[in-house]
């Protein structure tokens, strides 16, 4: 299991296009990916699970990832979200 802290930049944070970038992106990958946001955690692979989490331009979440292929993963999920998920 490794895990990362990452700014969201984007300046709606994870709204409906970006969530459904986000976890495009994290279903190419058989890790079970997660993150953590404000006491909460949230599936990386679900966009209501994403939704749900409330993240805004500016927050810092805390991404997982736990499998086989975590660390490419995780690169490829650090690079979506600090390049704007699309935005």
């Amino acid at each position: 299991m490794i895990s990362q802290n990452v700014i969201v930049k984007n300046p709606t944070g994870l709204h409906l296009r970006p969530a459904g970038i986000l976890c495009k992106e994290a279903m190419k990958y058989k890790s079970l990916i997660t993150f953590s946001f404000d006491g909460c955690t949230a599936n990386a692979k679900s966009v209501l699970s994403v939704l749900g989490a409330c993240v805004k331009c500016g927050d810092e979440i805390r991404l997982i990832c736990e499998g086989t292929d975590e660390k490419d993963a995780m690169e490829a999920l650090v690079t979506a979200i600090e390049n704007g998920l699309g935005e």
